[in-house]
């Protein structure tokens, strides 16, 4: 039996292990980078291990660590999560070498799958249906589109769709260096890209007797950069038998393979059309899902794998529908922009929220950007749906700018609530999503700022006084704010102030009274769920920078700069000059216009900071 558990992992999925853990009264054991000294992962372990360091290469990648942590704490057993080390063989042997438990399929079957291109051989040779990889060399036009994919790791990382041959040899070779530096591992492929295909996948639960169960399936098509955002149980709208087909797939991956514990088998469904991705022989993020419609807990099933338990029975049948939403600190309308800061407040109430952070906590540069996975069950999908967005719409996040938006808006999305979405959603529908909606109470939101701020500071003055204005910036834009302090009260663009406390300021609006929160956090005043700031009377000379100057979007660190890049370099408009890193993600900076590279600041490895100056490119000028 499993007394004391090290999850060589981080942030929400360390916490979610953790819990399970506590449920069945298994010890904790948490590791942790200095960045994450005070992360609430280490802070709700029993005990924790510090990892030197920092970056992920310092850290949570470095296996020989992770196992000195683990025997130095007394840990009995490792429970991988996912990312990190989670679907490397040779950190799965190190620890059963060490004479610990490894909570996990076998090395071998993690070896198998660890190559996308030796998976897809394994497969073909069991009878399950896949896309047959090309020869980069022989793709033609009638083959287009295609997917550059890299042999190895996941998260979208290496993976580029081509639609112009002349674009298949600058594809390959970004998403090789991209799969390099993110797995060390360079090898990529390409296969035929499947337009308005699905993400459909299975999650799969084996024992070591011989029984391995299907848990359905999930819809994950909602996806940004190759990356999933909005996932639900049961995939819906599926044609007639290909459920069934996809079981038999799936199941038949694991059997080809010997495996052992928890996995996905990941699909692309178009119509009656199936065909195998890839397996993550680990625990998926989105597999609250399938726990909400199987009722099941998926991490308590890993540890009674691990501990020689057996399937015994049938396996449990589903009801109801779930679907996820990841919450991520993001500007989905800057290209995805990471961001950074303190998350000062986050309440989703109502619904199942697994996040790695609380109030107060800060979120820091080096790891994935994803604050919390915001889940909704109810009988029928239409109420899950319904119940997710609300909950997400009336939630409390103060902080760094989020996706909640977009989210909102994606799970209201004829699109989506019809069932009809793919892979390819958020190529046709970002540029709508994102474009801010009129917000009707965003100035009044501003004008009710001052009343906060004078029922804190000073309290209602008695005598008239002269019209005021103040202005504010908010995601909807700027505000320009009128109001006077009279006798009867303060009115501001026609609207009356009923009371302002600390917390709570009520409107009269049209006659109709309506409700504000208030909360300030620093410079910062949120409003409901409307953030505002205060702007000067006069912009600061010294913040403006010169024509065509590339500032960094976000903190992170600079990846590569374009080959032969230097300063004097003849530039055209669009041309992609350097690549920053952040949060498991890369940014391309491309040239503003065409011209002269005039100043390059940016150099490989360096750290920058949001606003920093990277390169100048000059226009030229007009024929």
């Amino acid at each position: 039996m499993i007394s004391s558990v090290l999850v060589a992992n981080r942030g929400e999925i360390a916490c979610r292990v953790f819990r399970t853990c506590r449920e069945l009264d298994i010890r904790t054991v948490a590791v942790y980078s200095d960045a994450d000294e005070n992360a609430l992962h280490a802070r709700v372990a029993d005990a924790a291990v510090r990892l030197p360091g920092s970056t992920p290469s310092e850290t949570y990648l470095r296996g020989e660590l992770i196992v000195k942590a683990a025997l130095t704490a007394g840990a009995d057993a490792v429970h991988p999560g996912y990312g990190f080390l989670s679907e490397n063989a040779d950190f799965a042997r190190a620890v059963l070498d060490a004479g610990l438990v490894w909570i996990g399929p076998p090395p071998e079957a993690i070896e198998a799958m660890a190559s996308k291109t030796r998976a897809k051989e394994l497969m073909a040779a069991a009878g399950v249906p896949l896309l047959a990889p090309l020869d980069p060399d022989a793709v033609t036009e009638a083959d287009l589109p295609v997917l550059v994919k890299a042999a190895s790791g996941g998260g979208g990382r290496g993976m580029r769709i081509v639609r112009e041959l002349a674009d298949l040899k600058g594809e390959l070779k970004a998403a090789s260096a991209e799969a390099q530096s993110a797995f060390g591992d360079g090898t990529v492929f390409v296969e035929p890209y499947v337009e308005r295909g699905r993400h459909v996948e299975v999650q799969i639960v084996a024992d070591t007797h011989g029984t391995v169960w299907a848990y359905g399936t999930r819809d994950c098509s909602l996806q940004r950069r190759h990356q999933k955002v909005i996932e639900e149980a049961p995939a819906p709208a599926l044609a007639p038998g290909v459920e069934e087909r996809l079981h038999s797939a799936a199941t038949a991956a694991a059997r080809t393979i010997t495996y052992a514990g928890a996995g996905t088998v990941e699909f692309l469904v178009s119509g009656d059309d199936v065909h195998f991705l890839e397996m993550n022989t680990r625990l998926q993020v989105e597999h609250p899902v399938t726990e909400a419609v199987f009722g099941v807990d998926l991490v308590a099933l890993q540890l009674g794998v691990a501990e020689g338990a057996r399937l015994d029975g049938d396996p449990p049948q589903s009801s109801g529908h779930a679907v996820e939403a990841r919450l991520y600190a993001e500007d989905p309308a800057q290209n995805w922009a990471p961001q950074t800061g303190t998350l000062h407040r986050l309440s989703v109430p109502g619904i199942r929220l697994d996040t790695g952070y609380e109030d107060g906590d800060t979120i820091g540069v080096h790891y994935d950007a994803m604050l919390a996975k915001a889940v909704a069950y109810a009988p029928t999908r239409a109420e899950a749906i319904r119940r997710l967005a609300g909950a997400l719409e009336r939630a409390t996040i103060h902080g760094p700018v989020t996706n909640r938006d977009l989210l909102v808006r994606s799970l209201r999305h004829e699109e989506f609530t019809t069932a009809r979405m793919d892979t390819a959603f958020y190529e046709r529908h970002l540029a709508d999503l994102t474009t801010a909606a009129p917000d009707p109470y965003a100035p009044l939101a501003a004008a009710l700022v001052d009343a906060h701020g004078r029922s804190r500071f000073g309290g209602w003055r008695n005598l008239p006084s002269q019209p005021q204005t103040k202005r504010y910036a908010s995601a909807h834009g700027e505000h320009e704010v009128h109001y006077r302090h009279a006798r009867e009260g303060l009115t501001a663009d026609g609207v009356r102030v009923l009371s302002a406390a600390a917390d709570l300021v009520v409107l009269e609006i049209d006659g109709v009274r309506r409700k504000f929160d208030v909360t300030r956090h620093g410079d910062r005043v949120y409003v409901n769920t409307t953030a505002l700031t205060v702007l000067p009377r006069f912009p600061d000379p010294t913040a403006q920078q010169a024509p065509g100057s590339l500032l960094a979007p976000m903190p992170g660190t600079v990846a590569r700069i374009a080959d032969g890049l230097t300063t004097g370099s003849a530039v055209q408009a669009g041309d992609p000059l350097i690549w920053l890193e952040a949060m498991k993600m890369e940014h391309k900076i491309t040239a503003p216009a065409t011209g002269t590279l005039t100043a390059l600041h940016a150099t490989p490895g360096q750290q920058v900071e949001v606003g920093a100056l990277l390169a100048v490119v000059q226009q030229e000028p007009p024929l």
